[in-house]
């Protein structure tokens, strides 16, 4: 664990790996709360970090107010502007001229944003469960009820933000999750921290980005809906969209290594000036119809937009499967990722 001195306060970090390796680090802007010693005793966050991470430096943090870093949290740290520094002032103090990012939950704001306004310090940005309107997450009044019930029962606010979070996981995942976000946070830094999650806004910031994107979603999140991931792929130029089967808002719960999967691809993805290493391997309509499958469109909505039938989408989908040897579509927009076809 280290520190890094912001004004008068520390902000906690840990760098797992050397800092001089043949690739880029992995930062993971902080997320709502976190705590990065308590965070790392769960076995699904460390399977989820060491199987992205294993053959590149990974640094986190917590961000000012919760976790390993000072409890304090001022209104100024409430921004994405405020948000964007922290990211900038880590990557200064350790001295990283370029790095890739996996932007998560809120934390896919500051990738967003950092990304836009340092493209030249931007490897690349992999992006899960992201959204750039934070009023979209859920109706003002429930958002607010919300943030409400945090600041009066942190308890019962824990409770019902992990049945939010993780969906269908045991009582016991629900129980263990509920009792982290007490011990990360207060209830007073909490609500703060979650009121500002719903008034985060970077859709002006989505066009700017000009590095190699991959967007990672499950259909299914209840905490940042499909919908909104699809929006942020669409926004961004080039982006991959990867849509991906369950329920838990978080990648450590649920299908792990199916998450793994997407976002090591989307580390490997091409520089935008690199032609495609396997590119003669799939037709250019194939490579069409891959393009629309990943963006997360139907077999229907492809037909529609290439003006092909269903049926004749269904057998490029199988012949694109059969060429990659991927057993499904999310497998093969991964692997097509890795290869760089898309």
């Amino acid at each position: 664990m280290q520190f890094l001195r912001i004004g008068d306060r520390r902000l906690a970090y840990e760098v797992r790996g050397p800092l001089r390796g043949a690739l880029p680090p992995l930062i993971a802007p902080a997320w709502w709360v976190s705590h990065l010693e308590l965070d790392w005793q769960q076995p699904g966050v460390q399977r989820f970090w060491t199987g992205i991470a294993d053959d590149r430096t990974l640094i986190r943090y917590d961000r000012l107010g919760v976790g390993m870093s000072d409890r304090e949290v001022r209104d100024v740290d409430l921004t994405l502007e405020a948000e964007v520094d922290t990211l900038r002032a880590l990557c200064d103090e350790l001295e990283l001229d370029r790095v890739s990012l996996l932007g998560g939950s809120s934390g896919s704001a500051t990738a967003i944003a950092y990304a836009a306004e340092y493209p030249e310090r931007v490897d690349r940005l992999v992006l899960y469960g992201a959204y750039a309107r934070g009023n979209q997450l859920t109706p003002p009044e429930v958002g607010q009820a919300i943030v409400s019930a945090i600041d009066a029962h942190w308890g019962l606010g824990a409770r019902m933000l992990s049945d939010i979070f993780l969906g269908s996981a045991d009582t016991a995942a629900h129980e263990r999750f509920a009792r982290l976000q007490r011990e990360s946070a207060t209830a007073e830094t909490a609500a703060a921290l979650l009121g500002m999650v719903y008034e985060l806004h970077v859709s002006a910031h989505l066009p700017r980005v000009r590095v190699p994107t991959t967007v990672v979603h499950r259909r299914d999140d209840r905490a940042v809906p499909f919908r909104l991931g699809r929006e942020v792929a669409a926004a961004i130029p080039g982006a991959i969209l990867v849509p991906l089967q369950g329920d838990s808002h978080f990648p450590w719960h649920g299908d792990v290594d199916a998450v793994v999967r997407a976002c090591r691809g989307g580390l490997a993805a091409p520089t935008r000036d690199t032609p495609p290493p396997h590119a003669a391997l799939l037709s250019a309509r194939e490579r069409d119809v891959l393009g629309c499958v990943a963006r997360g469109l139907s077999d229907r909505e492809i037909a529609e937009q290439l003006a092909i039938s269903p049926h004749t989408v269904h057998r490029h989908v199988a012949n694109i499967r059969d060429k990659l040897g991927c057993p499904s579509r999310t497998a093969a927009v991964a692997e097509a990722s890795r290869r760089g076809l898309l």
